[in-house]
């Protein structure tokens, strides 16, 4: 992995490219996990963003904190105005060689409603097209903007405005599903590593082809917990094996470092401390710990045979 020192010798890294003064809630793991993504990738950046909770953080123009193009779009239309955008630059690019509209890089960087609901039809249409965009999922796990209701993403048990007794279905695999679409490049991130988000969108940059991030975000008032607990409550949420950390570069499955120790239970957290670290779980029964806990094996399980599959292939 990257080391900071990296990092903080590279100028576009050391930029604050989503600007101080923006309206995120204290605490707000989309600001983190922007604001490291765009020290990896800089100006060269379009942002597409449906509607979500980035689309009213960002400010009022002329003092939008975005310190790079950015675009507001209905919640639908992320992943097909992202390959516009890219269309464009190529067409730019291909008038004007030498403008520099070849190092362009079109993005959408939307909410886990405009990914895994509303959003998934023109994600799927831009993944099976191997569009030449990044799209990315700030996951949240609800619709935080609008009024805390569940999400397709939101987890099993947790209390929504749409779910007062706890939702029973499990969160949806939106990485699996990308994957499905044999894109190039495909990765998890958390707001607790920084340094992986980094390093994965230094990766996605350089890549062709579709590429999808799918970053656990969260989100202090939705999810019931002390603004300053932001970075231990995702960071108990990779060490507990509830959000395994990997990426999928050509189809080569890689497990990122901070996932690997997981992959013996015994180093595993118990999750009932990340499910009593947070309000939305207050109601959650021992039998829904148990099929946490039984959920949780169960990717492990699959993690591990697509491992050793890997291996075997490398043989």
């Amino acid at each position: 992995m990257v080391s900071l020192k990296q990092v903080m010798e590279d100028d576009i890294a050391c930029k604050e490219w989503f600007l101080p003064g923006n309206a995120c809630c204290a605490g707000c793991g989309l600001e983190i996990a922007l604001r490291w993504a765009m020290k990896a990738l800089g100006k060269h950046v379009a942002m597409v963003t449906p509607a979500s909770c980035l689309n009213v953080v960002i400010g009022l123009w002329p003092k939008t904190a975005p310190d790079f193009p950015q675009f507001n779009m209905a919640f639908a239309a992320g992943a097909a105005t992202a390959s516009g955008i890219d269309a464009a630059f190529k067409a730019k690019a291909y008038k004007f060689p030498g403008k520099g509209w070849d190092k362009m890089v079109s993005m959408t960087f939307a909410g886990d409603g405009g990914t895994t609901d509303i959003g998934i039809q023109g994600l799927s249409g831009a993944a099976e097209r191997d569009s030449d965009i990044i799209y990315v999922c700030y996951d949240n796990e609800a619709y935080m903007n609008t009024g805390i209701q569940r999400s397709s993403s939101t987890p099993h048990g947790a209390v929504t405005t749409t779910t007062p007794f706890g939702k029973e279905r499990f969160k949806k695999n939106l990485p699996a599903i990308v994957a499905a679409h044999d894109v190039p490049y495909v990765a998890t991130c958390s707001v607790s590593h920084p340094l992986d988000i980094y390093e994965k969108f230094k990766k996605a940059k350089d890549i062709k082809g579709f590429r999808y991030i799918h970053i656990f975000a969260p989100c202090p008032p939705g999810w019931g917990y002390p603004s300053e607990d932001t970075i231990q409550i995702s960071k108990l949420a990779v060490d507990t094996g509830f959000w395994p950390l990997y990426e999928i570069d050509h189809g080569k499955f890689n497990l990122s470092k901070p996932s690997k120790k997981c992959l013996d239970p015994s180093k595993r957290e118990n999750i009932i401390e990340y499910l009593r670290a947070q309000k939305r779980f207050n109601q959650i029964s021992e039998e829904a710990i148990n099929y946490w806990q039984e959920n949780i094996e169960k990717t492990w399980k699959e993690i591990k045979i697509e491992l050793e599959i890997q291996e075997n292939y490398n043989e």
